[in-house]
């Protein structure tokens, strides 16, 4: 049995996504922790330990080289997962990344050392990796036009549905055990570690009964596993068209992302990915050692402002979501260099000696400081957000889109790393001027995508290549992006079923026609490749 709903489908599919949220709250949530810190100790208080109370925990180097292994394995996995879904196809890919995570899982859970850590986590990460690049490909594949925005972003809804579950689950175990170097539990952080191979062995189960998707199956000439849908029959003749271009294209490389005619969706879907880690939606989020529930609140935020992205993002279009999420964002960095520039007091050595926690306030600036962090989360929520993970998918032809996106997807890890590795040391030494960079940042992106971010929404996989090579616009730029606009057309075919399949019987009626006269076919006008259930 196939199951064809893209609902169900969708639900299945993101939970990749989850495993990354899962992931970054799986550390984070630990860092504070006694049962972590005593048992991989670097500090001057053990091994062995000679006191009753606290322990320091991996020196600062080797913790920052503990949470950036995971990105630095989700960057390799990115770029794998390019290859690894062009030729096995989306579904094997996503299930692929379901078993490498459960072996990085067990490493985690399993860790006697920092080292034996760190190879987990890099295990970990090359799945992430993979899941992050190829779900929103998948799905894109397989949604229809109208909805596709929906859909692909769910990605990012169950990235914060998984930070936020793990963090409340590491919060509980934190109790396990004592809180002293001498009663700690080991459990207080394995347990959660362990927990979170769960969701990817259902995934992977899970996947064995959705079906792959249509437009690669069409690439590989494998016909007859192709749904009947009527809604994909509609769009048959499209993606027909399309395959009969590409068969001259078949050896395609990452190189070919470069040529002149993709260079410039190419440096779209990367700076997609890249901005999105610029717009200072990591320096929000660090609290240093804040009290672990009470920092959770920007987590739930952040799931609850998902919400109106994954209702309105096809009706809104891509370009006024970023744009006005830009714009916002920019808002709450300057507000927040402001208050924290005026109102801050310099604490030398850092508030309870955590030198990242550089500066100090009290009272009403202390509080305009977090509104506008929480107001900065709830701008990323619906915009940036969802819209990182929906838009590159909808840039590359058939022949690239693994590729592309793959690479797209590694240029965001690579600027979470470096982030990583950037943030702790700027709050050090240039303070509240940080919020001033990711400002200045916000600002810049803005304008990047106001003249060369094309809108994509309502337009099918194969008219958003037509609208890169409109003849009617700059030479590989195509139509100028302040030009383009939604297509709301798709939405006329998604009124029911018996519409579609109604179009469907007049499509085949005129081709019936055709054999005797010869005459043309009537343009496709599906929005959707969603196969039967």
């Amino acid at each position: 049995m196939v199951v064809g709903n893209i609902y169900i489908i969708a639900a299945v599919a993101v939970v990749g996504g989850g495993l990354f949220g899962f992931d970054i709250s799986s550390m984070s949530a630990q860092l504070g922790e006694n049962a972590y810190k005593c048992y991989f100790n670097q500090g001057p208080e053990g091994p062995p330990f000679n006191d009753n109370q606290n322990c320091s925990g991996p020196r600062s180097l080797v913790q920052g080289g503990i949470t950036a292994s995971m990105a630095g394995g989700s960057w390799l996995g990115a770029l794998i997962s390019g290859l690894l879904s062009d030729r096995l196809g989306r579904k094997t890919s996503i299930m692929t990344g379901c078993v490498i995570w459960v072996i990085g899982s067990i490493l985690v859970c399993t860790s006697q050392n920092i080292g034996m850590l760190i190879v987990g986590r890099i295990v970990n990460g090359l799945a992430v990796g993979i899941e992050s690049a190829q779900v929103p490909v998948y799905v894109s594949e397989l949604a229809p036009p109208s909805k596709r925005g929906r859909f692909v972003g769910a990605q990012q809804w169950a990235i914060t549905w998984g930070i936020m579950i793990m963090f409340y689950v590491s919060y509980g175990c934190s109790f396990i055990g004592g809180q002293h170097s001498n009663d700690y539990s080991t459990a207080a952080f394995r347990v959660p570690w362990g927990i979170q191979m769960i969701p990817a062995i259902g995934l992977f189960f899970a996947m064995i009964f959705l079906p792959e998707s249509p437009r690669w199956l069409a690439r590989k000439d494998r016909w007859e596993e192709y749904p009947h849908s009527p809604f994909v029959m509609l769009e048959l003749e499209d993606i027909k068209n399309m395959c009969e271009f590409e068969r001259l294209h078949k050896d395609v490389t990452y190189l070919d992302l470069f040529k002149p005619n993709m260079l410039n969706r190419t440096i779209i879907a990367v700076f997609m990915q890249i901005w999105s880690q610029l717009t200072g939606m990591n320096v929000m989020s660090y609290s240093g050692n804040a009290n672990l529930l009470a920092s959770s609140i920007q987590y739930v935020i952040n799931v609850v402002m998902t919400i109106p992205a994954l209702i309105y993002i096809d009706s809104w279009g891509r370009r006024p979501t970023l744009l006005i999420g830009a714009a916002l964002m920019c808002t709450w960095m300057f507000a927040n260099a402001g208050i924290l520039g005026g109102q801050g007091v310099v604490v030398p050595g850092g508030v309870d000696g955590v030198p990242e926690e550089s500066m100090q306030l009290t009272g009403a600036a202390a509080k305009g400081l977090i509104a506008c962090t929480y107001l900065f989360v709830a701008s990323y929520a619906p915009t940036w957000g969802p819209v990182s993970w929906i838009y590159p998918p909808e840039l590359f032809p058939l022949r690239l889109r693994g590729k592309g996106v793959a690479l797209a997807t590694s240029s965001n890890w690579a600027f979470n790393l470096a982030l990583g590795l950037f943030t702790p040391p700027a709050f050090v030494n240039i303070k509240w001027k940080v919020y001033l960079v990711f400002g200045i940042f916000n600002l810049a992106m803005f304008i990047h995508v106001f003249f060369m971010f094309p809108e994509t929404a309502g337009k099918t996989l194969e008219e958003t290549e037509n609208m890169f090579e409109d003849p009617n616009g700059p030479k590989y730029i195509g139509t100028p992006a302040w030009k383009t606009r939604v297509d709301r057309h798709a939405t006329m075919l998604e009124r029911g079923q018996t519409d579609v399949e109604g179009k469907l019987a007049v499509r085949h009626v005129e081709d019936d026609e055709k054999t005797v006269t010869g005459g043309a076919n009537v343009a496709s006008e599906s929005d959707a490749t969603t196969p039967p259930v």
